[in-house]
């Protein structure tokens, strides 16, 4: 007998058809049978040891997050409730073109600082992986060879192969740098990544000229892999910026995901239209593209990212020395405040928009929750000073939300038929953003059933198939006999993020059941014990 009838389900597949009701049956972490209107029909129902009764509930399959933080998170968290209780089952991580594989020691002690903002310094975990393979290893064997909570893909992060290959430096790579570039992303590759990421608004990534991007990219391509780039600005050029990326990997032959996509800051109120005309011609002429947004307008990121690049040149050793020097701590604030900094996008930074959201040394919490130009009134400051006084004392651990963004952007963006889910959810922080453990019951509650701005089959598509299409994964995203397990049961009239800016590490409502792999991780709205999270890699060509 099979393990798992979920009886009298309104079945939203992920293929964006109608819902439907039947009975779905799971046996062995996969879906074994779908019995359509089976009550209807009077026919003989599917039998199982266990039998859910999903009157009322929408089965999905499980939320894929294309842009997720929790690379340190999986490892220090067996609970990860931030995500599995959003109904989230796979997360992509290795984003923005930093993180902890591939490294040899100076390396990972240099991403370790640079990234503190978005994982924590991680000295909590034992890194005993050097490179791709060893660390999706290390997320198979979890926790006492249990596993982890969520599946997970990773991408080759360009900026950390840069520190390998290149260092810290502000310059193009030699022949011979370049070619051991192109080996460590293949090798990244090889041994399971699904693609490569870039954070080219970051050190070093940012110093890399779109030729060694593109050669990287042939790479890519090669393995049947995407790019994953966090492109050049956000803000001022954000149009230039995407279409340089597009133009790139059209070049390259690879296919492109663009990161958290939409178009901030004052000078781009309202011009979503003229990004989405760019890629429909794109799409419409034979490219290969797709992106994510969060259901959200503020942005989240570290306080250090908005320096100019040629602060952060060096890593983070030297970010620090120019900040404690008068001289160039001055050049800095006039790079932010009068020119626009690279960093921040090209537009002059607006203290007023800058909220502090975590520190990592626990001394300076006075400023969390507050933002720049409040404290510095406060201390009475200018903001500047507070700002450096901030990343000096913190040593760049300084997490901060960014308050630019568009409503009318972000509901344009999401309607899009390239378009997927990603809550780019930085879980560190006193007051992190909500997205971490909001964004997909946002989707669902706030823009399909209060503003109906996508349909509720056009949602799911948008948060599962589409994704793992993308990801090339030929058994994950649609409900379908023979397809793995992974589902949500969601209410619809109840489903809401519970997370705000005030508390935004409250859980979501409405999201009763979560399986993995055909096993339980959230039942009757709790977490259980089950760690069914591994790994996912590249599907080979």
């Amino acid at each position: 007998m099979e393990q798992l009838v979920i009886r009298d389900a309104d079945v939203v597949d992920g293929s964006g058809e109608p819902s439907y009701r039947a009975d779905v049956v799971v046996d062995d972490g996969r879906i074994v049978s779908i019995v359509k209107e089976a009550a209807a029909a009077g026919c003989q129902r599917p039998r199982a040891m266990r039998e859910l009764d999903a009157e009322g509930l929408v089965l999905s399959p499980g939320f894929i997050d294309m842009h997720a933080h929790s690379d340190l998170a999986l490892l220090r968290d067996p609970d990860h409730s931030a995500k599995l209780a959003q109904g989230v089952t796979l997360e992509v991580v290795g984003q923005d073109g930093l993180s902890y594989a591939p490294v040899d020691d100076r390396t990972l002690e240099e991403v370790r600082r640079a990234i503190t903002g978005w994982n924590g310094y991680g000295d909590d975990i034992d890194v005993d992986w050097r490179t791709v393979g060893e660390y999706l290893d290390r997320l198979d064997s979890g926790f006492d060879g249990r596993g982890i909570a969520v599946n997970a893909a990773y991408l080759v992060p360009q900026g950390t192969v840069r520190a390998l290959a290149v260092g810290w430096e502000d310059r193009a790579a030699t022949p011979a740098e370049l070619d051991r570039m192109r080996r460590l992303v293949a090798e990244g590759l090889e041994q399971g990544a699904v693609g490569l990421s870039s954070g080219l608004t970051y050190t070093p990534g940012m110093y890399a000229e779109d030729a060694e991007l593109t050669e990287l990219c042939r790479v890519v391509a090669s393995y049947g892999g995407y790019y994953c780039p966090h492109h050049r600005s956000y803000g001022a050029g954000a149009l230039e910026a995407y279409a340089e990326m597009v133009a790139l990997t059209r070049e390259a032959g690879c296919p492109l995901h663009l990161a958290h996509a939409t178009m901030n800051f004052g000078v781009n109120k309202g011009r979503a239209p003229e990004l989405l005309a760019l890629l429909d011609q794109a799409l419409d002429s034979g490219a290969d593209i797709t992106l994510d947004t969060y259901p959200y307008t503020p942005g989240c990121t570290t306080l250090a990212a908005l320096l100019p690049g040629w602060a952060s040149e060096g890593g983070p050793e030297e970010i620090l020395a120019r900040l404690t020097d008068t001289a160039t701590a001055e050049r800095i604030r006039h790079d932010l405040e009068v020119t626009g900094s690279d960093g921040c996008h090209g537009v002059p930074v607006e203290w007023e928009t800058i909220e502090i959201a975590g520190v990592s040394e626990p001394a300076l919490g006075e400023y969390v929750g507050r933002t720049v130009r409040e404290s510095a009134a406060l201390r009475g400051e200018t903001p500047w000073t507070t700002a450096r006084r901030l990343l000096v004392e913190d040593r760049l651990g300084t997490t901060i939300l960014q308050h630019v963004g568009h409503e009318e952007n972000v509901r344009t963006i999401m309607r899009h038929r390239a378009h997927t889910g990603g809550s780019d959810g930085i879980l560190q922080g006193t007051k992190p953003h909500p997205r971490a453990y909001g964004t997909f019951p946002r989707y669902l509650g706030y823009y399909v059933r209060e503003l109906g701005i996508l349909s509720l089959e056009e949602c799911v598509a948008h948060l599962t198939a589409r994704p793992a299409a993308r990801l090339r994964l030929p058994d994950r995203g649609l409900v379908r006999e023979g397809y793995r397990a992974d589902l949500v049961l969601f209410d619809p009239a109840t489903v809401a993020a519970g997370a705000t800016f005030a508390e935004p590490r409250t859980l979501p409502t409405g999201i009763p059941h979560v399986l993995i792999d055909g096993r339980f991780v959230v039942e009757d709205g709790r977490r259980t014990d089950v760690l069914a999270g591994r790994s996912v890699r590249r599907t080979p060509l």
